[in-house]
């Protein structure tokens, strides 16, 4: 939780300290976190924390507007629903974190299209210190104690890729203010590998900026428009293999695992705003059930994002 105020005053740092209208580079922080929603809930992705970095690099494509480079670190959290109590019989989701490091290209082209590809290094498990930190943000607001860590998800290496691609349709019922996009996904590793797809729409409170110069997919950066617009994201996702849910794919050491529900509907609607050099975003995730269980369920979860055009 410390890191996260240090890194907020580090952005506010540079926006004081910088003097440069050129934006193209930004650096910011997502944090994601089941109390944004609801100071009831606290269960199965229960927090995330990512501090990334990105700038704009060449590209000679003529069909292409602007490339991007980023670096992220990250570090998520799941737990299960009841968690004042270490009894694995009555667990519904294992405990387990994921601390990474990423790689990521985005290409922006003319058309409003958009292709990323992002690579992930890092561990699962109690190299991942999700204990900790889990332990030292509940001592920090004076929530409850966590009990049920001893039973985690063992150590296992994380190797993951991931692509995204999404398309501008729908073109006769677009207006300035309304569009519609096309996205698919696909993961593939040794901690998550699966497929989803859906559409995304944007309903802009002042004239929405093409895609490739807009904050939905991180064009942002290398622009200097402003923007303020509501956008939802429904999706179907396919889950081939959870390392989170199901332990280890070489190594079955982990005392609470369970089988998947491949088929999920998931969702997340929320706003997005952009003025001058800042970038600000609340954004309310659903997931369906995950895995098999009688009390697992669905559940959601809040995400915020600010972050610093340079």
């Amino acid at each position: 939780m410390h890191s996260k105020y240090r890194f907020l005053a580090l952005l506010f740092l540079l926006a004081y300290a910088s003097h440069s209208q050129s934006t193209n580079a930004e650096v910011g922080i997502i944090t994601d976190n089941d109390l944004y929603t609801s100071s009831k809930y606290d269960m199965y992705y229960t927090n995330g924390l990512e501090l990334f970095y990105k700038k704009t690099i060449a590209n000679d494509n003529s069909n292409v507007y602007k490339q991007t480079l980023g670096f992220k670190l990250g570090q998520y959290i799941y737990t299960p629903r009841f968690i004042d109590t270490p009894d694995e019989a009555i667990m519904d989701r294992p405990y387990a974190g994921y601390l990474f490091g990423e790689i990521a290209s985005s290409i922006f082209y003319k058309k409003e299209s958009v292709l990323s590809l992002d690579f992930r290094l890092g561990y699962l498990g109690p190299n991942a210190f999700g204990r900790e930190t889990q332990k030292g943000f509940h001592d920090l607001i004076g929530y409850k104690e966590v009990f049920g860590w001893d039973s985690q998800i063992q150590n296992a290496l994380a190797v993951q890729a991931h692509v995204l691609f999404s398309k501008k349709i729908v073109q006769s019922v677009s207006s300035d203010f309304v569009d519609f996009h096309f996205k698919s996904e696909a993961s593939l590793g040794t901690l998550f590998t699966g497929v989803s797809t859906g559409l995304v729409s944007r309903i802009g409170f002042k004239k929405l900026a093409a895609v490739y110069d807009s904050n939905l997919y991180g064009g942002a950066v290398g622009s200097s428009v402003s923007e303020f617009y509501f956008y939802i994201a429904p999706s179907i996702n396919y889950q081939v293999y959870d390392a989170t849910i199901q332990g280890s794919m070489f190594i079955d050491n982990s005392p609470v695992t369970f089988k998947l529900v491949p088929w999920r509907f998931n969702g997340e609607a929320g706003f997005k705003y952009r003025k001058n050099n800042w970038n600000l975003s609340y954004i309310f995730m659903y997931r369906g059930r995950e895995l098999h269980h009688p009390t697992n369920s669905g559940y959601f979860y809040g995400s915020i994002g600010v972050s610093y055009l340079l």
